[in-house]
């Protein structure tokens, strides 16, 4: 009888040295592209940097004397909705890049023949995502930090830590759905996957309130767990909500985002997978 408990905690073990293993190779690809990467940050940090300049700009702008209180939190506002857009985006392109990638360096056939679950592969990709766009957003964010005085004081770090788990579960199951087009289309799946998060971009509130969408399009926001994930954000940064007060209107939707589409998009990408292996498509690159 203990012989069955057993071998459960051996095959969680190798799936999770597996899982470990797609970390540490992708932590090995960028360090061979590392130039690319430091463009990247770069890139990243001036677009933050314009992007937030906006709210510091404001009164000139408009023309319309503004309190320092207000400037401080349109700078927030601004700040939130590029570093967690940033931080998702990321977290989005590993893993729905992850198909792309493996055809780029050749390796593709040799993941997919490895004794491992598809699952464990799309968790190792989703878990060296959410490390590194957490890495990579706080490089952007000290730097962008130094270059404001913004009043941080009201900010309610459980809550936000709450929100940025359930956030990335609910993001990395819609990698795992885009990862999908890839597979299906070795000629237009990644720019296909680059639409998509264009449109949730549009839809979930980033650099302005929801409120100033047509009303058709406020319809998207209300599915969008971006748009779930920047109000939280922002409510938890400039107003301190709590954990409770968060709990229902932005922690369950994307804890119930996240728990329905891992499962449901790691199933289409299987179905997709078997696909892709019967008509040719999966080592194809053009």
């Amino acid at each position: 009888m203990t012989t069955l408990p057993r071998r459960r905690g051996g095959e969680l073990g190798r799936e999770l040295r597996a899982a470990y293993a797609f970390v540490e190779r992708n932590a090995n690809l960028i360090k061979r592209y590392w130039a690319w990467e430091l463009v990247w940050l770069a890139y990243s940090i001036v677009s933050s940097l314009a992007v937030t300049l906006i709210g510091k700009a404001s009164s000139e702008i408009t023309g319309v004397a503004m309190s320092a209180a207000q400037i401080n939190t349109f700078i927030l506002f601004l700040m939130v909705g590029t570093l967690v857009w940033h931080y998702l985006a990321m977290v989005f392109d590993m893993v729905s890049e992850a198909i792309q990638w493996e055809r780029w360096e050749g390796t593709i056939e040799y993941t997919f023949m490895a004794p491992i679950s598809r699952l464990t592969h799309l968790l190792g990709q989703a878990a060296f995502a959410v490390l590194y766009g957490v890495l990579h957003t706080s490089i952007i964010m000290t730097i962008v930090a130094l270059f404001f005085q913004v009043d941080l004081s009201h900010a309610n770090v459980p809550s936000m830590l709450l929100i940025v788990v359930t956030g990335s579960l609910s993001f990395i199951g819609l990698g795992m759905f885009a990862a999908v087009l890839p597979l299906l289309s070795p000629e237009k799946g990644l720019q296909m996957t680059n639409i998509i998060k264009t449109l949730v971009l549009l839809v979930s509130g980033v650099y302005y309130p929801i409120s100033v969408l047509p009303g058709w399009m406020q319809i998207f926001a209300k599915v969008s767990p971006a748009a779930y994930m920047l109000e939280g954000m922002r409510k938890a940064l400039l107003e301190g909500i709590s954990v409770q007060a968060a709990f229902l209107p932005y922690i369950v939707p994307l804890l119930i985002t996240g728990l329905v589409t891992i499962p449901t998009g790691l199933f289409a990408f299987t179905r997709a997978e078997r696909y892709a292996k019967a008509t040719g498509k999966l080592k194809r690159n053009g």
